[in-house]
């Protein structure tokens, strides 16, 4: 099952054998608040940022971590989404419906974060740096992660990884957020 379709699934199947809570409500917060915090930190502040969150659940994380540097340096950052469906190499086998990627302002010369719940075989980024050419030529491009369940299959690594969870292949890794799903969490499920 490709990573897109796992997680785009993960909240609506019912659960079958064993689900673990691996990240409750107030994890997922402040867990948000260190990355955002080691994000600021290794950029020298936010003057050159720019947030780009890889939809479905990256775009809200993106959200969320544009309120919290406008709270911790008093001024706001440019946030964005990016649909990379049409940019997947398994698209051919898969239909899903497609949204308007948004990018606030022109990227060329900024430091651009990719934010994504789970980093997994590290696919979607991939069709991420290929969605963003379309948009200009940034001075760099780190990632955020909420998660990251390791299983690569192209050399991709995250910048900001609020936790590494060491997952079986088969696992699915179920992120709810109250956007989306009406609850906020994150299961294991076996």
């Amino acid at each position: 099952m490709s990573e897109l379709s796992q997680l785009s699934q993960s909240s609506h199947s019912a659960p079958t054998g064993t689900e673990t809570i691996v990240f409750t409500e107030a994890d997922i917060q402040r867990t948000l608040k260190r990355l955002t915090h080691e994000m600021l930190e290794a950029n020298k502040g936010a003057s050159n940022l720019v947030l780009i969150g890889i939809v479905t659940r990256g775009q809200y994380l993106a959200n969320r971590v544009g309120k919290l540097v406008q709270e911790f340096e008093g001024s706001p950052v440019p946030v964005g989404n990016l649909d990379i469906t049409l940019y997947r190499d398994d698209s051919p086998n898969t239909f899903k419906e497609t949204t308007e990627s948004m990018i606030p302002v022109d990227i060329t010369g900024k430091d651009v974060v990719l934010v994504d719940d789970v980093l997994f075989t590290g696919r979607t980024v991939r069709s991420a740096l290929d969605a963003l050419n379309a948009y200009g030529r940034p001075a760099s491009v780190q990632l955020l992660v909420l998660l990251d369940r390791g299983h690569r299959e192209l050399p991709i690594s995250a910048d900001f990884a609020g936790k590494n969870i060491p997952t079986q292949k088969s696992e699915r890794v179920n992120v709810q957020l109250n956007e989306v799903d009406g609850c906020e969490q994150v299961t294991i499920q076996k």
